[in-house]
Protein backbone atom coordinates (compact mmCIF):
# COMPACT_ATOMS: atom_id res chain seq x y z
CA UNK A 1 0.00 0.00 0.00
CA UNK A 2 1.15 3.53 -0.78
CA UNK A 3 -0.29 6.85 0.32
CA UNK A 4 -2.25 7.35 -2.89
CA UNK A 5 -4.01 4.01 -2.40
CA UNK A 6 -4.81 4.88 1.20
CA UNK A 7 -6.12 8.28 0.14
CA UNK A 8 -8.35 6.79 -2.55
CA UNK A 9 -9.63 3.85 -0.46
CA UNK A 10 -13.44 3.87 -0.51
CA UNK A 11 -14.34 2.87 3.03
CA UNK A 12 -18.00 3.27 2.11
CA UNK A 13 -17.65 0.17 -0.05
CA UNK A 14 -16.40 -1.80 2.95
CA UNK A 15 -19.34 -0.52 4.97
CA UNK A 16 -21.71 -1.39 2.13
CA UNK A 17 -20.38 -4.93 2.11
CA UNK A 18 -20.82 -5.02 5.88
CA UNK A 19 -24.46 -4.00 5.44
CA UNK A 20 -24.98 -6.91 3.07
CA UNK A 21 -23.58 -9.38 5.58
CA UNK A 22 -25.76 -7.73 8.20
CA UNK A 23 -28.86 -8.38 6.12
CA UNK A 24 -27.86 -12.01 5.76
CA UNK A 25 -27.33 -12.26 9.50
CA UNK A 26 -30.75 -10.74 10.19
CA UNK A 27 -32.48 -13.09 7.76
CA UNK A 28 -30.89 -16.07 9.47
CA UNK A 29 -31.96 -14.71 12.86
CA UNK A 30 -35.54 -14.24 11.65
CA UNK A 31 -35.60 -17.79 10.29
CA UNK A 32 -34.30 -19.18 13.57
CA UNK A 33 -36.90 -17.19 15.48
CA UNK A 34 -39.70 -18.50 13.25
CA UNK A 35 -38.56 -22.07 13.82
CA UNK A 36 -38.24 -21.74 17.59
CA UNK A 37 -41.20 -19.48 18.31
CA UNK A 38 -43.73 -20.75 15.79
CA UNK A 39 -42.96 -24.05 14.10
CA UNK A 40 -41.61 -25.90 17.13
CA UNK A 41 -44.28 -24.53 19.45
CA UNK A 42 -47.06 -25.44 17.03
CA UNK A 43 -45.64 -28.90 16.42
CA UNK A 44 -45.30 -29.69 20.12
CA UNK A 45 -48.83 -28.47 20.83
CA UNK A 46 -50.52 -30.35 18.01
CA UNK A 47 -48.52 -33.52 17.27
CA UNK A 48 -47.33 -36.57 19.18
CA UNK A 49 -45.46 -39.77 18.37
CA UNK A 50 -42.14 -40.75 16.84
CA UNK A 51 -42.65 -38.79 13.62
CA UNK A 52 -43.36 -35.62 15.58
CA UNK A 53 -40.29 -36.18 17.76
CA UNK A 54 -38.14 -36.70 14.67
CA UNK A 55 -39.52 -33.51 13.13
CA UNK A 56 -38.78 -31.58 16.33
CA UNK A 57 -35.20 -32.87 16.32
CA UNK A 58 -34.68 -31.84 12.68
CA UNK A 59 -36.23 -28.43 13.23
CA UNK A 60 -33.98 -27.88 16.22
CA UNK A 61 -30.97 -28.79 14.07
CA UNK A 62 -32.15 -26.37 11.40
CA UNK A 63 -32.56 -23.68 14.04
CA UNK A 64 -29.00 -24.29 15.25
CA UNK A 65 -27.77 -23.99 11.68
CA UNK A 66 -29.49 -20.63 11.26
CA UNK A 67 -28.06 -19.55 14.59
CA UNK A 68 -24.57 -20.36 13.31
CA UNK A 69 -25.20 -18.43 10.08
CA UNK A 70 -26.47 -15.50 12.14
CA UNK A 71 -23.36 -15.54 14.30
CA UNK A 72 -20.79 -15.88 11.52
CA UNK A 73 -22.42 -13.34 9.20
CA UNK A 74 -22.62 -10.93 12.11
CA UNK A 75 -18.92 -11.42 12.74
CA UNK A 76 -18.10 -10.69 9.09
CA UNK A 77 -20.18 -7.52 9.21
CA UNK A 78 -18.44 -6.22 12.33
CA UNK A 79 -15.03 -7.17 10.95
CA UNK A 80 -15.65 -5.10 7.82
CA UNK A 81 -17.09 -2.17 9.76
CA UNK A 82 -14.20 -2.27 12.20
CA UNK A 83 -11.73 -2.40 9.30
CA UNK A 84 -13.39 0.65 7.74
CA UNK A 85 -13.39 2.41 11.12
CA UNK A 86 -9.64 1.94 11.59
CA UNK A 87 -8.82 2.77 7.97
CA UNK A 88 -10.79 6.00 8.21
CA UNK A 89 -8.65 7.04 11.16
CA UNK A 90 -5.48 6.59 9.10
CA UNK A 91 -7.07 8.39 6.14
CA UNK A 92 -7.68 11.37 8.42
CA UNK A 93 -4.04 11.40 9.49
CA UNK A 94 -2.96 11.22 5.84
CA UNK A 95 -5.42 13.88 4.68
CA UNK A 96 -4.29 16.34 7.34
CA UNK A 97 -0.63 15.80 6.36
CA UNK A 98 -1.38 16.29 2.65
CA UNK A 99 -3.36 19.45 3.38
CA UNK A 100 -0.48 20.84 5.43
CA UNK A 101 1.89 20.10 2.53
CA UNK A 102 -0.40 21.84 0.05
CA UNK A 103 -0.73 24.91 2.29
CA UNK A 104 3.06 25.20 2.53
CA UNK A 105 3.46 24.48 -1.22
CA UNK A 106 5.49 21.35 -0.52
CA UNK A 107 5.57 18.49 -3.02
CA UNK A 108 4.68 15.01 -1.83
CA UNK A 109 6.23 12.25 -3.94
CA UNK A 110 4.81 8.75 -4.51
CA UNK A 111 7.26 7.25 -2.03
CA UNK A 112 6.06 9.61 0.71
CA UNK A 113 9.06 11.92 0.68
CA UNK A 114 8.39 15.66 0.81
CA UNK A 115 10.27 18.32 -1.12
CA UNK A 116 10.33 21.83 0.29
CA UNK A 117 11.52 25.11 -1.29
CA UNK A 118 14.31 27.49 -0.32
CA UNK A 119 13.55 29.74 2.62
CA UNK A 120 15.16 31.73 5.41
CA UNK A 121 18.32 33.83 5.24
CA UNK A 122 21.93 32.80 5.20
CA UNK A 123 24.06 34.43 7.87
CA UNK A 124 26.83 35.31 5.39
CA UNK A 125 25.06 36.85 2.42
CA UNK A 126 21.42 36.82 3.54
CA UNK A 127 20.34 34.74 0.53
CA UNK A 128 17.59 32.11 1.03
CA UNK A 129 18.75 28.71 2.18
CA UNK A 130 18.26 26.04 -0.44
CA UNK A 131 15.37 23.63 -0.25
CA UNK A 132 15.55 19.86 -0.02
CA UNK A 133 13.63 16.63 0.42
CA UNK A 134 12.59 15.08 3.70
CA UNK A 135 11.98 11.37 3.94
CA UNK A 136 10.79 9.28 6.84
CA UNK A 137 13.55 6.77 6.14
CA UNK A 138 16.29 9.41 6.28
CA UNK A 139 18.61 9.69 9.23
CA UNK A 140 16.84 11.43 12.09
CA UNK A 141 19.96 12.96 13.69
CA UNK A 142 20.02 16.64 12.89
CA UNK A 143 23.44 18.24 12.60
CA UNK A 144 23.46 21.47 14.60
CA UNK A 145 24.13 24.55 12.45
CA UNK A 146 27.52 26.17 12.42
CA UNK A 147 27.94 29.78 13.37
CA UNK A 148 27.73 30.80 9.71
CA UNK A 149 24.53 28.89 8.67
CA UNK A 150 20.96 28.53 9.84
CA UNK A 151 18.51 25.70 9.11
CA UNK A 152 15.86 26.11 6.44
CA UNK A 153 12.67 26.76 8.46
CA UNK A 154 10.81 24.30 6.16
CA UNK A 155 13.03 21.36 7.02
CA UNK A 156 11.39 20.36 10.29
CA UNK A 157 7.87 20.90 8.89
CA UNK A 158 8.62 18.74 5.85
CA UNK A 159 10.10 16.04 8.04
CA UNK A 160 6.98 16.02 10.25
CA UNK A 161 4.69 15.72 7.22
CA UNK A 162 6.79 12.90 5.77
CA UNK A 163 6.70 11.08 9.10
CA UNK A 164 2.92 11.41 9.38
CA UNK A 165 2.38 10.17 5.82
CA UNK A 166 4.66 7.19 6.28
CA UNK A 167 3.18 6.41 9.69
CA UNK A 168 -0.38 6.42 8.34
CA UNK A 169 0.52 4.17 5.41
CA UNK A 170 2.51 1.77 7.59
CA UNK A 171 -0.30 1.54 10.16
CA UNK A 172 -2.91 1.07 7.42
CA UNK A 173 -0.84 -1.77 6.00
CA UNK A 174 -0.71 -3.45 9.39
CA UNK A 175 -4.48 -3.01 9.78
CA UNK A 176 -5.09 -4.49 6.33
CA UNK A 177 -2.89 -7.50 7.08
CA UNK A 178 -4.54 -8.10 10.46
CA UNK A 179 -8.11 -7.99 9.17
CA UNK A 180 -7.29 -10.06 6.11
CA UNK A 181 -6.15 -12.82 8.47
CA UNK A 182 -9.38 -12.60 10.47
CA UNK A 183 -11.57 -12.69 7.36
CA UNK A 184 -9.75 -15.75 6.03
CA UNK A 185 -10.72 -17.61 9.21
CA UNK A 186 -14.43 -16.73 8.94
CA UNK A 187 -15.53 -19.70 6.89
CA UNK A 188 -17.92 -22.57 7.52
CA UNK A 189 -17.30 -26.29 7.27
CA UNK A 190 -18.95 -28.08 4.37
CA UNK A 191 -22.20 -29.90 4.95
CA UNK A 192 -25.64 -29.13 6.31
CA UNK A 193 -24.97 -29.83 9.98
CA UNK A 194 -23.28 -27.58 12.51
CA UNK A 195 -21.56 -29.90 15.01
CA UNK A 196 -19.98 -28.84 18.28
CA UNK A 197 -16.57 -28.74 16.59
CA UNK A 198 -17.87 -26.00 14.30
CA UNK A 199 -19.11 -24.01 17.28
CA UNK A 200 -15.64 -24.40 18.75
CA UNK A 201 -14.27 -22.69 15.64
CA UNK A 202 -16.98 -20.06 15.94
CA UNK A 203 -15.89 -19.35 19.50
CA UNK A 204 -12.36 -18.75 18.22
CA UNK A 205 -13.69 -16.55 15.44
CA UNK A 206 -15.68 -14.47 17.91
CA UNK A 207 -12.64 -14.04 20.16
CA UNK A 208 -10.54 -12.80 17.23
CA UNK A 209 -13.18 -10.32 16.08
CA UNK A 210 -13.74 -9.08 19.64
CA UNK A 211 -10.05 -8.36 19.97
CA UNK A 212 -9.95 -6.56 16.62
CA UNK A 213 -13.10 -4.52 17.27
CA UNK A 214 -11.91 -3.29 20.66
CA UNK A 215 -11.76 0.38 19.69
CA UNK A 216 -14.75 0.13 17.35
CA UNK A 217 -17.27 -1.35 19.81
CA UNK A 218 -16.05 -2.61 23.17
CA UNK A 219 -14.70 0.60 24.58
CA UNK A 220 -18.19 2.10 24.39
CA UNK A 221 -19.88 -0.57 26.54
CA UNK A 222 -20.78 1.23 29.81
CA UNK A 223 -19.44 -1.31 32.30
CA UNK A 224 -19.02 1.26 35.06
CA UNK A 225 -22.47 2.84 34.65
CA UNK A 226 -25.59 2.25 36.74
CA UNK A 227 -28.22 -0.21 35.44
CA UNK A 228 -30.49 2.71 34.52
CA UNK A 229 -27.67 4.37 32.56
CA UNK A 230 -26.98 1.12 30.73
CA UNK A 231 -30.66 0.81 29.85
CA UNK A 232 -30.60 4.31 28.40
CA UNK A 233 -27.34 3.61 26.55
CA UNK A 234 -28.89 0.59 24.84
CA UNK A 235 -32.07 2.51 24.02
CA UNK A 236 -29.96 5.24 22.37
CA UNK A 237 -28.15 2.89 19.97
CA UNK A 238 -29.18 2.44 16.37
CA UNK A 239 -30.57 -0.93 15.35
CA UNK A 240 -27.38 -1.67 13.42
CA UNK A 241 -25.23 -0.89 16.46
CA UNK A 242 -27.34 -3.20 18.62
CA UNK A 243 -27.03 -6.01 16.11
CA UNK A 244 -23.25 -5.65 16.03
CA UNK A 245 -22.94 -5.70 19.82
CA UNK A 246 -25.10 -8.82 19.95
CA UNK A 247 -23.07 -10.56 17.26
CA UNK A 248 -19.62 -9.73 18.63
CA UNK A 249 -20.13 -9.30 22.38
CA UNK A 250 -23.00 -11.62 23.35
CA UNK A 251 -21.12 -12.53 26.54
CA UNK A 252 -20.96 -8.91 27.71
CA UNK A 253 -24.37 -7.68 26.54
CA UNK A 254 -26.06 -10.81 27.87
CA UNK A 255 -24.60 -10.32 31.34
CA UNK A 256 -24.95 -6.52 31.56
CA UNK A 257 -27.45 -5.46 34.21
CA UNK A 258 -29.87 -2.87 32.83
CA UNK A 259 -30.14 -4.42 29.35
CA UNK A 260 -33.72 -5.57 28.53
CA UNK A 261 -34.53 -9.22 29.24
CA UNK A 262 -35.34 -10.13 25.63
CA UNK A 263 -31.99 -8.75 24.51
CA UNK A 264 -30.10 -10.56 27.27
CA UNK A 265 -31.89 -13.78 26.41
CA UNK A 266 -30.97 -13.53 22.71
CA UNK A 267 -27.34 -12.70 23.53
CA UNK A 268 -26.98 -15.49 26.08
CA UNK A 269 -28.50 -18.13 23.82
CA UNK A 270 -25.79 -17.31 21.29
CA UNK A 271 -23.11 -17.17 23.95
CA UNK A 272 -24.32 -20.53 25.27
CA UNK A 273 -23.42 -22.16 21.96
CA UNK A 274 -20.05 -20.41 21.91
CA UNK A 275 -19.32 -21.63 25.46
CA UNK A 276 -20.27 -25.19 24.55
CA UNK A 277 -17.91 -24.98 21.59
CA UNK A 278 -15.18 -23.46 23.76
CA UNK A 279 -15.36 -26.23 26.39
CA UNK A 280 -15.93 -29.11 23.97
CA UNK A 281 -12.99 -31.51 23.95
CA UNK A 282 -11.35 -30.21 27.13
CA UNK A 283 -10.53 -32.93 29.63
CA UNK A 284 -10.15 -30.96 32.90
CA UNK A 285 -12.78 -31.55 35.59
CA UNK A 286 -14.09 -27.98 35.59
CA UNK A 287 -14.72 -27.94 31.83
CA UNK A 288 -16.38 -31.36 31.86
CA UNK A 289 -18.61 -30.38 34.77
CA UNK A 290 -19.64 -27.03 33.29
CA UNK A 291 -20.17 -28.50 29.84
CA UNK A 292 -22.70 -30.97 31.28
CA UNK A 293 -24.57 -28.09 32.91
CA UNK A 294 -24.52 -26.00 29.73
CA UNK A 295 -25.81 -28.88 27.63
CA UNK A 296 -28.70 -29.50 30.02
CA UNK A 297 -29.67 -25.81 29.99
CA UNK A 298 -29.50 -25.88 26.19
CA UNK A 299 -31.73 -28.96 26.12
CA UNK A 300 -34.33 -27.32 28.32
CA UNK A 301 -34.30 -24.13 26.26
CA UNK A 302 -35.02 -26.21 23.19
CA UNK A 303 -37.70 -28.31 24.85
CA UNK A 304 -39.85 -25.32 25.78
CA UNK A 305 -41.62 -24.60 29.07
CA UNK A 306 -44.59 -22.73 30.42
CA UNK A 307 -43.94 -20.09 31.58
CA UNK A 308 -41.23 -19.75 28.90
CA UNK A 309 -37.54 -19.72 29.81
CA UNK A 310 -35.34 -16.66 29.48
CA UNK A 311 -31.57 -16.98 29.76
CA UNK A 312 -30.52 -13.78 31.52
CA UNK A 313 -26.93 -14.74 32.25
CA UNK A 314 -24.39 -17.43 31.37
CA UNK A 315 -20.63 -17.71 31.82
CA UNK A 316 -17.78 -20.06 32.73
CA UNK A 317 -15.88 -17.84 35.15
CA UNK A 318 -15.25 -19.25 38.61
CA UNK A 319 -17.66 -22.07 39.39
CA UNK A 320 -19.85 -20.90 36.52
CA UNK A 321 -22.63 -18.36 36.11
CA UNK A 322 -26.25 -18.89 35.07
CA UNK A 323 -29.43 -16.84 35.48
CA UNK A 324 -32.61 -18.47 34.21
CA UNK A 325 -36.05 -16.88 34.47
CA UNK A 326 -39.41 -18.52 33.93
CA UNK A 327 -41.53 -15.68 32.62
CA UNK A 328 -40.36 -12.35 31.25
CA UNK A 329 -39.19 -10.22 34.21
CA UNK A 330 -39.60 -7.04 32.18
CA UNK A 331 -43.33 -7.52 31.60
CA UNK A 332 -44.34 -9.42 34.75
CA UNK A 333 -45.94 -7.51 37.61
CA UNK A 334 -44.42 -9.90 40.17
CA UNK A 335 -40.73 -10.79 39.86
CA UNK A 336 -38.74 -13.08 42.15
CA UNK A 337 -35.06 -14.01 42.13
CA UNK A 338 -33.83 -17.04 44.07
CA UNK A 339 -30.19 -17.17 45.22
CA UNK A 340 -28.92 -20.73 45.82
CA UNK A 341 -26.27 -21.54 48.39
CA UNK A 342 -23.82 -24.17 49.58
CA UNK A 343 -22.60 -26.58 46.90
CA UNK A 344 -24.17 -24.75 43.96
CA UNK A 345 -22.15 -24.51 40.74
CA UNK A 346 -22.81 -24.59 37.02
CA UNK A 347 -23.21 -28.34 36.62
CA UNK A 348 -25.87 -30.84 35.67
CA UNK A 349 -27.26 -30.88 39.21
CA UNK A 350 -27.84 -27.14 39.08
CA UNK A 351 -29.42 -27.33 35.63
CA UNK A 352 -31.80 -30.04 36.76
CA UNK A 353 -32.44 -29.14 40.40
CA UNK A 354 -32.11 -25.40 40.90
CA UNK A 355 -33.81 -24.58 37.61
CA UNK A 356 -36.72 -26.78 38.66
CA UNK A 357 -37.02 -24.86 41.94
CA UNK A 358 -37.37 -21.61 40.03
CA UNK A 359 -39.80 -23.19 37.56
CA UNK A 360 -41.95 -24.65 40.35
CA UNK A 361 -41.99 -21.25 42.04
CA UNK A 362 -43.10 -19.55 38.83
CA UNK A 363 -45.85 -22.12 38.23
CA UNK A 364 -46.97 -21.80 41.85
CA UNK A 365 -47.10 -18.01 41.62
CA UNK A 366 -49.15 -18.25 38.42
CA UNK A 367 -51.92 -19.90 40.43
CA UNK A 368 -52.32 -16.60 42.25
CA UNK A 369 -51.30 -14.10 39.56
CA UNK A 370 -50.44 -14.94 35.95
CA UNK A 371 -48.29 -11.83 35.70
CA UNK A 372 -45.43 -13.46 37.61
CA UNK A 373 -41.86 -14.47 36.81
CA UNK A 374 -39.41 -16.41 38.98
CA UNK A 375 -35.75 -17.08 38.37
CA UNK A 376 -32.65 -18.69 39.79
CA UNK A 377 -29.65 -16.37 40.09
CA UNK A 378 -26.23 -18.02 40.13
CA UNK A 379 -24.23 -14.83 39.75
CA UNK A 380 -21.54 -15.57 42.33
CA UNK A 381 -19.24 -18.36 43.55
CA UNK A 382 -21.16 -20.17 46.26
CA UNK A 383 -19.09 -22.24 48.74
CA UNK A 384 -18.55 -25.82 47.61
CA UNK A 385 -18.91 -29.08 49.53
CA UNK A 386 -15.38 -30.29 48.69
CA UNK A 387 -14.06 -27.31 50.65
CA UNK A 388 -15.28 -28.96 53.86
CA UNK A 389 -18.04 -27.69 56.11
CA UNK A 390 -15.47 -26.00 58.33
CA UNK A 391 -13.66 -24.25 55.48
CA UNK A 392 -13.23 -20.50 55.37
CA UNK A 393 -15.48 -20.27 52.29
CA UNK A 394 -18.43 -21.98 53.96
CA UNK A 395 -18.00 -20.40 57.36
CA UNK A 396 -16.90 -16.96 56.18
CA UNK A 397 -18.62 -13.90 54.75
CA UNK A 398 -16.42 -12.98 51.77
CA UNK A 399 -18.31 -14.90 49.11
CA UNK A 400 -21.61 -13.60 50.43
CA UNK A 401 -20.34 -10.02 50.41
CA UNK A 402 -19.06 -10.33 46.83
CA UNK A 403 -22.24 -12.06 45.76
CA UNK A 404 -24.36 -9.45 47.54
CA UNK A 405 -22.82 -6.66 45.49
CA UNK A 406 -23.46 -8.55 42.25
CA UNK A 407 -27.03 -9.40 43.28
CA UNK A 408 -27.75 -5.77 44.12
CA UNK A 409 -26.63 -4.73 40.65
CA UNK A 410 -28.73 -7.45 39.03
CA UNK A 411 -31.90 -6.52 40.90
CA UNK A 412 -31.25 -2.89 40.05
CA UNK A 413 -31.23 -3.93 36.40
CA UNK A 414 -34.58 -5.71 36.76
CA UNK A 415 -36.07 -2.66 38.45
CA UNK A 416 -34.76 -0.43 35.65
CA UNK A 417 -36.17 -2.50 32.76
CA UNK A 418 -39.52 -3.60 34.20
CA UNK A 419 -42.42 -2.01 32.32
CA UNK A 420 -44.66 -1.58 35.38
CA UNK A 421 -44.62 1.63 37.38
CA UNK A 422 -44.42 -0.24 40.68
CA UNK A 423 -43.57 -3.93 40.19
CA UNK A 424 -43.67 -6.30 43.15
CA UNK A 425 -40.20 -7.83 43.56
CA UNK A 426 -39.05 -10.59 45.89
CA UNK A 427 -35.55 -11.74 46.84
CA UNK A 428 -35.29 -15.39 47.92
CA UNK A 429 -32.21 -16.78 49.66
CA UNK A 430 -31.66 -20.48 50.35
CA UNK A 431 -28.91 -21.79 52.62
CA UNK A 432 -25.74 -19.70 52.16
CA UNK A 433 -27.73 -17.82 49.53
CA UNK A 434 -29.73 -16.25 52.37
CA UNK A 435 -26.47 -14.86 53.74
CA UNK A 436 -25.80 -13.44 50.26
CA UNK A 437 -29.24 -11.82 50.17
CA UNK A 438 -28.56 -10.43 53.65
CA UNK A 439 -25.29 -8.93 52.41
CA UNK A 440 -27.11 -7.38 49.46
CA UNK A 441 -29.52 -5.60 51.79
CA UNK A 442 -26.59 -3.80 53.41
CA UNK A 443 -25.37 -2.30 50.12
CA UNK A 444 -26.26 1.39 49.85
CA UNK A 445 -30.02 1.79 50.21
CA UNK A 446 -30.69 -1.95 50.11
CA UNK A 447 -31.72 -4.22 47.25
CA UNK A 448 -33.26 -2.00 44.54
CA UNK A 449 -36.97 -2.50 43.99
CA UNK A 450 -37.36 -5.40 46.43
CA UNK A 451 -40.57 -5.42 48.47
CA UNK A 452 -40.40 -8.86 50.13
CA UNK A 453 -37.58 -11.14 51.26
CA UNK A 454 -37.86 -14.90 51.74
CA UNK A 455 -35.22 -16.83 53.69
CA UNK A 456 -35.27 -20.64 53.71
CA UNK A 457 -32.81 -23.09 55.24
CA UNK A 458 -30.87 -20.11 56.55
CA UNK A 459 -27.76 -20.23 58.76
CA UNK A 460 -28.24 -16.50 59.38
CA UNK A 461 -28.14 -13.42 57.21
CA UNK A 462 -25.50 -11.25 58.85
CA UNK A 463 -27.92 -9.08 60.82
CA UNK A 464 -29.82 -9.75 64.04
CA UNK A 465 -33.18 -8.16 63.27
CA UNK A 466 -35.61 -8.43 60.36
CA UNK A 467 -35.98 -4.65 60.49
CA UNK A 468 -32.37 -4.32 59.36
CA UNK A 469 -33.12 -5.88 55.95
CA UNK A 470 -34.72 -2.72 54.60
CA UNK A 471 -38.22 -3.95 53.71
CA UNK A 472 -39.91 -3.90 57.12
CA UNK A 473 -40.20 -6.93 59.42
CA UNK A 474 -43.69 -7.83 58.14
CA UNK A 475 -42.21 -8.32 54.66
CA UNK A 476 -39.49 -10.75 55.75
CA UNK A 477 -40.67 -14.38 55.51
CA UNK A 478 -38.72 -17.33 56.91
CA UNK A 479 -39.05 -21.06 56.31
CA UNK A 480 -37.13 -23.34 58.69
CA UNK A 481 -37.87 -27.08 58.68
CA UNK A 482 -37.48 -28.69 62.09
CA UNK A 483 -35.13 -31.35 60.71
CA UNK A 484 -33.02 -28.89 58.72
CA UNK A 485 -29.77 -28.88 60.68
CA UNK A 486 -28.43 -25.87 58.77
CA UNK A 487 -31.05 -23.67 60.44
CA UNK A 488 -29.76 -24.87 63.81
CA UNK A 489 -26.07 -24.44 63.16
CA UNK A 490 -24.18 -23.36 66.27
CA UNK A 491 -23.33 -19.70 66.49
CA UNK A 492 -20.00 -18.38 65.29
CA UNK A 493 -19.20 -17.49 68.91
CA UNK A 494 -19.79 -21.06 70.03
CA UNK A 495 -17.80 -22.39 67.11
CA UNK A 496 -14.83 -20.16 67.84
CA UNK A 497 -14.90 -20.90 71.58
CA UNK A 498 -15.20 -24.62 70.88
CA UNK A 499 -12.20 -24.48 68.57
CA UNK A 500 -10.16 -22.76 71.27
CA UNK A 501 -11.39 -24.44 74.49
CA UNK A 502 -13.21 -27.55 73.33
CA UNK A 503 -16.32 -28.62 75.28
CA UNK A 504 -15.70 -25.95 77.92
CA UNK A 505 -15.78 -23.29 75.23
CA UNK A 506 -18.98 -24.70 73.77
CA UNK A 507 -20.65 -24.54 77.17
CA UNK A 508 -19.42 -20.97 77.62
CA UNK A 509 -20.91 -20.07 74.24
CA UNK A 510 -24.23 -21.57 75.25
CA UNK A 511 -24.24 -19.53 78.43
CA UNK A 512 -23.66 -16.36 76.44
CA UNK A 513 -26.44 -17.33 74.02
CA UNK A 514 -29.01 -17.70 76.79
CA UNK A 515 -32.02 -17.84 74.49
CA UNK A 516 -30.33 -20.36 72.19
CA UNK A 517 -31.36 -18.30 69.16
CA UNK A 518 -28.00 -17.53 67.57
CA UNK A 519 -26.78 -19.33 64.45
CA UNK A 520 -23.56 -19.02 62.52
CA UNK A 521 -24.25 -15.74 60.73
CA UNK A 522 -26.13 -13.95 63.49
CA UNK A 523 -29.56 -14.34 65.01
CA UNK A 524 -31.65 -17.30 63.85
CA UNK A 525 -34.07 -15.84 61.26
CA UNK A 526 -36.75 -18.25 62.52
CA UNK A 527 -36.39 -17.01 66.11
CA UNK A 528 -38.77 -14.71 67.89
CA UNK A 529 -35.94 -12.26 68.53
CA UNK A 530 -35.27 -11.86 64.80
CA UNK A 531 -38.84 -10.71 64.26
CA UNK A 532 -39.65 -12.12 60.81
CA UNK A 533 -42.82 -13.95 59.78
CA UNK A 534 -42.13 -17.67 59.96
CA UNK A 535 -44.25 -19.66 57.53
CA UNK A 536 -45.10 -23.34 57.72
CA UNK A 537 -42.65 -25.78 56.19
CA UNK A 538 -42.81 -29.56 56.46
CA UNK A 539 -40.39 -30.85 59.06
CA UNK A 540 -38.66 -33.05 56.48
CA UNK A 541 -36.93 -36.37 57.06
CA UNK A 542 -34.63 -36.76 60.02
CA UNK A 543 -30.88 -37.01 59.61
CA UNK A 544 -31.11 -40.80 59.90
CA UNK A 545 -33.95 -41.02 57.39
CA UNK A 546 -32.74 -38.68 54.67
CA UNK A 547 -29.45 -37.10 55.63
CA UNK A 548 -29.63 -33.42 54.68
CA UNK A 549 -32.77 -33.81 52.52
CA UNK A 550 -34.76 -31.57 54.89
CA UNK A 551 -32.49 -28.72 53.83
CA UNK A 552 -33.48 -29.03 50.16
CA UNK A 553 -37.26 -29.49 50.16
CA UNK A 554 -38.55 -25.97 50.65
CA UNK A 555 -39.38 -25.51 46.96
CA UNK A 556 -40.82 -28.98 46.33
CA UNK A 557 -44.30 -28.78 44.86
CA UNK A 558 -45.03 -32.48 44.39
CA UNK A 559 -48.59 -33.55 45.25
CA UNK A 560 -47.45 -36.57 47.24
CA UNK A 561 -45.67 -34.33 49.74
CA UNK A 562 -46.66 -31.60 52.12
CA UNK A 563 -45.91 -28.71 49.77
CA UNK A 564 -46.99 -25.97 52.17
CA UNK A 565 -43.55 -24.34 52.00
CA UNK A 566 -43.59 -24.14 48.20
CA UNK A 567 -47.14 -22.80 48.26
CA UNK A 568 -46.25 -20.17 50.85
CA UNK A 569 -43.26 -19.07 48.78
CA UNK A 570 -45.49 -18.82 45.69
CA UNK A 571 -48.04 -16.67 47.54
CA UNK A 572 -45.37 -14.21 48.66
CA UNK A 573 -43.92 -14.06 45.13
CA UNK A 574 -47.37 -13.34 43.70
CA UNK A 575 -47.89 -10.48 46.13
CA UNK A 576 -50.17 -12.32 48.55
CA UNK A 577 -47.89 -12.53 51.56
CA UNK A 578 -50.85 -11.79 53.80
CA UNK A 579 -52.24 -15.22 52.97
CA UNK A 580 -49.25 -17.37 54.02
CA UNK A 581 -49.76 -20.11 56.56
CA UNK A 582 -47.67 -18.97 59.51
CA UNK A 583 -45.92 -20.94 62.22
CA UNK A 584 -44.73 -19.95 65.66
CA UNK A 585 -41.17 -18.67 65.78
CA UNK A 586 -38.54 -20.59 67.69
Amino acid sequence: MNWAQLRDLKCAELEGAADGWGRSSNRADAARDRIEQHLLTGLRDSQEGEAAQAAVARLRQLGRNFQYVYTECGLVRTTLNSLAHEMKAQQRVLTEALEDAATLKFTVHPDGSVTYPAAGEGLVDGSPLKGGTASSVAARILVPPSGLTAPNPHTAKAQDIADRITGAVRTAGEIDWRYAGILRQLKAEEGLKVPDATWKDAAGDAAAVRDAARTYLKNAIPHDATPAERRDWWAGLTQEQREEYLAVYPDQIGNLDGIPALVRDAANRDNLQLLIGKLEGRDDDKSITQLAGLREIDRQLGAGTQPPMYLLGIGDEGNGRAIVSYGNPDTAKNVAAYVPGLGTALDRGFAEGDLKRAWDTAKGAHKYDHSSAAMVWLGYDAPQFPDGLDSADVMGDERAENGGRAFTSFMGGLAATNSHDDPHMTAIGHSYGSRTVGAATQQGDGIPGVDDIILVGSPGVGVDRADELGVGRSHVFVGAAENDLVTKSPSKLQGNLTAVAGPVGFVAGKLLDRDDDDVWFGKDPASEAFGARRFHAHEGPSLLEGGFDAHSQYFDARPERDNASADNIAMVVAGHGNRVRTENPR
